[in-house]
């Protein structure tokens, strides 16, 4: 099913030389518009007129997260005052917040990007979608919304945590689909199985779309048993509109990324020169369509490759791997680069493994996993729990080349976020 079938599967050479049209207006729009980038482009020697390929594009500024926050309120505002129609902002572990502004037309095209991937997962008219998202100044929730709305799905805008009102949600008005992060889905499916609750059985659950946090194939699969559900993994951010901006199609091999709105690049992390397609390295993103707020070649921090085959499902746009980890997640530890997801894609292959684990780094590198066992547990017998925490040692070392003390603790004694999830605790001296 498409939403948009002629933008979804333009030809690769309509395709190229809309970006080319979408971009030059782009960069004409922030040189006009947004002191910050004329400044950049009198920095470099550049001009609009000087971009008259997709490949001079590497000739931009890079833009960072740095930037917006320097940036914050309303340094990156293309728009006059009465041209705003909403604000977000995204906050980060230190220092302001970034500001984030939408034009009417900029929310009316998240809403739409968002239906072409609700459409492309197979949901329509007569679906039931339970958003348990944070709404407020988060993107995530509200973009989903719209875009549900649009595609003509009834929304239960339930929020994140409270999983008994969650449940009932459910059970009274049958819902057939849910948004969430992947932490929270793990922990709602054990939330079921301490209930006694079959979701196959007692729940209307199909569907499930999963982002906000990078999480890896084994997880999908644990959300999947636990809920008995089908799920897609969803990428966006809120620099670049929320999610909707890269989606699954039903293949489920690799996340489509509507190229029409946004110029990909993968670049090298550490000296930012592109890399080529199949490569893997920190994806980069200029918006295309955005009017209150372009911007150019943001560095996302989000580590993946672009899969440039054709995709069965006929839509052109390219595709991008699943997200590895953010550079700023990677861990050094005894001298080896550890990204989260490794140490999370080992511990949920493990089926006696539960569903929730915690990464604690203190002193001089020393490396600490504790890990919830499944919820039938063991039974006490010390000899079974010996083995296991011996072979998520192994497996682990293996796996990040470094060796970590394992604990195994009961299911339902680590904390539980309802938002996104705090993995990694790092308490080394300094």
């Amino acid at each position: 099913m498409f939403w948009d079938q002629e933008a979804e599967t333009m030809g690769r050479g309509g395709l190229e030389q809309l970006q080319l049209r979408r971009l030059k207006a782009t960069v004409r729009r922030v040189y006009e518009r947004v002191p910050f980038y004329r400044q950049k482009f009198a920095e470099a020697g550049l001009q609009p007129r000087h971009i008259t390929s997709l490949a001079d594009a590497r000739r931009l500024p890079l833009t960072t997260s740095a930037d917006l926050r320097e940036q914050y309120p309303r340094g990156l505002v293309a728009v006059d005052a009465t041209e705003l129609a909403r604000l977000h902002t995204s906050s980060g572990t230190t220092g302001k917040p970034k500001g984030l502004f939408f034009s009417r037309k900029d929310v009316d095209r998240a809403a739409e990007l968002m239906a072409r991937c609700l459409v492309m997962a197979g949901l329509g008219p007569g679906g039931i979608l339970q958003n348990m998202m944070t709404y407020g100044m988060f993107t995530g929730a509200l973009v989903m919304h719209y875009g549900a709305e649009k595609v003509g799905l009834l929304v239960i805008p339930s929020g994140p945590g409270n999983s008994e009102k969650q449940l009932l949600l459910m059970q009274d008005f049958g819902t057939t689909a849910i948004h969430t992060t992947p932490s929270y889905a793990l922990y709602f499916a054990d939330y079921l199985e301490k209930k006694g609750i079959d979701p196959r059985r007692e729940l209307s659950l199909r569907q499930g779309f999963i982002g906000a946090e990078p999480y890896s194939e084994e997880t999908r699969r644990k959300i999947e048993q636990g809920l008995g559900i089908d799920v897609y993994n969803s990428y966006g951010l809120s620099e670049m509109n929320g999610p909707g901006v890269a989606f699954e199609c039903a293949e489920k091999h690799g996340l489509h990324i509507w190229e029409d709105f946004f110029l990909v690049e993968i670049v090298d992390p550490r000296t930012g020169e592109p890399l080529p397609d199949g490569e893997r390295g920190e994806l980069v993103l200029t918006t295309l369509c955005r009017e209150a707020m372009p911007i150019l070649r943001y560095r996302t921090r989000d580590i993946t490759s672009i899969l440039p085959q054709p995709c069965p499902c006929g839509r052109t746009h390219r595709r991008l791997n699943r997200i590895t980890g953010r550079t700023d997640d990677m861990l050094i530890v005894r001298g080896s680069n550890i990204y989260p997801q490794q140490i999370e894609r080992v511990l949920m292959d493990i089926p006696a493994v539960g569903r929730n684990y915690v990464i604690l780094l203190e002193g001089l590198d020393e490396l600490t996993v504790t890990v919830e066992l499944a919820g039938a547990g063991f039974g006490g017998q010390v000899e079974k729990l010996v083995r296991l925490q011996t072979e998520i040692t192994d497996k682990l070392r293996a796996e990040i080349m470094v060796k970590p003390k394992v604990e195994l603790v009961a299911a339902g004694t680590l904390p539980v976020s309802e938002g996104k999830a705090r993995r990694v605790i790092d308490k080394r001296s300094l």
